[in-house]
């Protein structure tokens, strides 16, 4: 499972197109990048990442999917062996890596490893979705493999296992769960990244959508209808008050990945971008060209994005951000009125907000499913 595309002379099932020599930054979300050079920047991350690298159980982790799991090839679901190796032929991926399918009947899949990334899906996934629906989730996880996410995911994965270990010392784990927090909120940017990596692997929006609302629901489909799932996405994020937004952070906290309507939402917005069509025309950003890439350049472009999306948002909390980065007054009023349900004068200060730039085009903002 390691060979090379010139040494398989593997082809796409189905016709799609190829992106030779893509680089990552094609189709990583701004908001993966800026989360995760804020990550780098913690207090200590260096330091624990450093110690972890060199004791984290890799050669462990590889034998016990050996040992417990069924390795895919040609001779084991060799269906997902083709679909594998399709993801990595469409994003060049040169070195394909080991999947194996493990025994659990909750829907997940994830890429870790710290040399050598290892995919990993679960039966509950395999038998919750069809053809065109995995493939989406195949190409997912080759995008993780191709960003280089599975180091950190794997570091997530032990960290949270420590904190939950040394919880009983006095803070002992306040340090550890800092940074898990960190690399969480990371996480869940990633996989809004490998979701589109997935598309372009994929190229069908259609398969992508559905594998996101079997994922939410079930294998129901003639019960889900795609616009209604949308429809979600857009009245979770206006919804409620200030009570809610804080709700919505503390429910998605001790979470690795978005909110599942969320995701759809994200995906089929950057699918209708000019960016993505670019992308599909064969005009993308390559892998030789990575060492010139700015990171001042990339830091302002998710700087840009998060201040495009406070201004765009619709969610109450991040209206009421727009109104204090805009300069409207009497701040100590609004929080008054909007926690306490307001009256005239939160009508007001709400018509006031309406006049510093935070009404604008939609542009709600959103993670390999909870699995995948």
């Amino acid at each position: 499972m390691t060979d090379s595309h010139e040494s398989r002379g593997a082809v796409p099932s189905r016709q799609r197109k190829r992106f030779p020599g893509i680089s990552s930054r094609a189709y990583e979300h701004p908001a993966d990048r800026s989360a995760l050079v804020a990550l780098r920047k913690l207090s200590g991350f260096d330091t624990v990442f450093k110690a972890l690298s060199g004791l984290l159980p890799e050669r462990s982790l590889r034998l016990l999917f050996l040992s417990d799991s069924v390795r895919v090839s040609d001779a084991q679901f060799a269906h997902l062996n083709d679909m594998l190796r399709d993801a990595c032929y469409i994003l060049d991926l040169q070195k394909v890596p080991p999947m194996y399918v493990n025994q659990d009947p909750r829907p997940n899949a994830m890429c870790i490893g710290l040399d050598e990334p290892i995919i990993v899906v679960t039966t509950g996934l395999v038998e919750l979705l069809d053809e065109e629906e995995m493939r989406a989730v195949i190409g997912h996880e080759v995008g993780h493999a191709l960003s280089g996410h599975a180091v950190y995911r794997t570091i997530l994965l032990f960290l949270t296992n420590l904190a939950l270990k040394v919880a009983w010392i006095p803070l002992g784990n306040v340090a550890i769960m800092a940074i898990v927090t960190a690399l969480r909120e990371w996480f869940r940017k990633s996989e809004l990244s490998a979701d589109r990596a997935g598309l372009l692997a994929g190229q069908d929006i259609q398969a992508s959508m559905r594998g996101l609302m079997k994922i939410a629901g079930g294998n129901h489909l003639h019960e889900m209808n795609v616009d209604a799932f949308l429809a979600q996405a857009d009245e979770y994020e206006k919804a409620g008050d200030l009570r809610d937004s804080v709700l919505k952070i503390l429910n998605v906290l001790p979470r690795s990945h978005p909110f599942t309507t969320v995701r759809a939402a994200e995906l089929k917005k950057w699918s209708e971008t000019r960016e993505y069509q670019r992308i599909m025309d064969g005009h993308y950003p390559r892998r030789d060209e990575d060492k010139d890439t700015s990171v001042t350049d990339s830091f302002k472009e998710s700087a840009s994005h998060y201040a495009d999306s406070v201004r765009n948002s619709k969610d109450p909390l991040m209206k009421l951000v727009g109104d204090i980065a805009g300069g409207a007054g009497d701040l100590g009023g609004k929080l008054r009125d909007k926690f306490t349900g307001g009256g005239a004068g939160g009508a007001k200060g709400g018509a006031t907000g309406g006049s510093t730039g935070t009404e604008g085009p939609e542009d709600s903002q959103g993670p390999r499913t909870e699995g995948s």
